[in-house]
């Protein structure tokens, strides 16, 4: 048995057999074709499309790999309204999207009443959508009360799962344990759950990527979003180099084949790294896209990293441009919500 077909398998390697894997080209043709064949006995051709809105850029967290970090003092900030989250809802609902993920950086304005009062109007006119949220670490009792408003997913990356490294990446006023925290209490409240982490990120190892394989083991997520870590000229890491693109795809593809239930994003990282980034993330294993819907206006501000592609582009022409990349690719954009498959189509 190859190390690919034990993968296959076992959904599992030892340590040292995924060590060889991530750092081996050789494997790369086999391991994509087994992780597409793996997807497509679960979810056929069929690639679920996320309407993302950006919603506001503020956030008082200051990690330092992040475009939109509070001590950047060049971000131009903004705060979507209400009515212009529901406009883009309406747009987004209009081109076929049926599940709207709310984006934003840890932005203390955003209090728990007003989420809570976005999520219900969302889900009080789209009632058969799937409504997520991406706007960090929260307590238990906040996420608890957006679930009760009509949230039912959460993606929330936990980046790196290494203490050591964890450290190297954030101020000491974030705690890694904290992280973890969350994800199992998102669990627990009921949501379903998207963990994942950048490649390639300062200071990181083929160990701490192992690291990271091994705590998404213990979560067992229903989503694993992971990109190539992107620089951004306004951070402590911006002489670092951008993350390994084909290291990306392999890891894509060994999620894919440990996970074979999950949905996995063929991320605006990928795309941005890479001209063809999305579509040969889709043959690697992924099944997921997420075309922007918010304002054309605030596109470029939500500025993670740097050269983030499509921010000139009308929802429209979003949806369009990536339906036709996708079929060029060998698979379809289907709108309906996309289930997490864990026992089989």
């Amino acid at each position: 048995m190859t190390i690919i077909e034990e993968l296959r398998a076992n959904r599992d390697l030892p340590d040292e057999k995924l060590t060889a894997l991530l750092e081996t080209e050789e494997w790369d043709s086999v391991l994509f074709a087994e992780a597409d064949e793996v997807r497509r006995e679960r979810y056929g051709d069929a690639v679920y499309i996320r309407g993302l809105i950006e919603f506001t850029n503020y956030c008082k967290n200051n990690c330092y790999y992040c475009g939109i970090r509070a001590g950047n003092q060049n971000v131009r900030r903004y705060r979507l309204t209400k009515e212009e989250i529901l406009s883009c809802c309406a747009e987004g609902y209009a081109l076929g999207f049926r599940t709207f993920v709310l984006q934003g950086g840890e932005d203390p304005y955003f209090t728990d009443d007003r989420i809570c009062e976005i999520v219900s109007a969302i889900r009080a006119q789209y009632p058969a959508c799937a409504i997520t949220l991406s706007i960090g670490e929260k307590e238990r009792e906040s996420y608890q009360r957006y679930f009760d408003a009509g949230a039912n997913r959460y993606l929330l990356r936990h980046e790196t799962a290494d203490e050591a490294h964890y450290r190297r990446l954030h101020p000491e006023s974030m705690r890694l344990q904290h992280r973890k925290d969350c994800l199992f209490a998102l669990k627990e409240i009921g949501y379903q759950v998207g963990s994942g982490f950048m490649v390639g990120s300062p200071y990181q190892t083929t160990a701490n990527l192992i690291s990271d394989l091994r705590f998404l083991q213990q979560l067992s997520p229903d989503m694993i979003g992971i990109g190539p870590y992107l620089t951004h000229a306004e951070t402590p890491f911006a002489h670092f180099e951008n993350g390994s693109f084909p290291l990306t795809l392999r890891l894509v593809a060994v999620l894919r084949l440990m996970f074979p239930y999950a949905l996995i994003p063929a991320t605006t990282a990928l795309g941005t790294i890479h001209p063809q980034g999305r579509e040969l993330g889709l043959k690697a294993g992924a099944n997921v896209v997420m075309p922007n819907l918010s304002p054309v206006s605030v596109r470029k501000l939500y500025a993670l990293y740097e050269n983030k592609i499509c921010t000139g582009d009308e929802s429209a022409q979003c949806r369009s441009c990536l339906e036709q990349r996708v079929r060029q690719a060998g698979y379809r954009i289907v709108t309906a919500v996309g289930d997490v498959k864990r026992n089989g189509v």
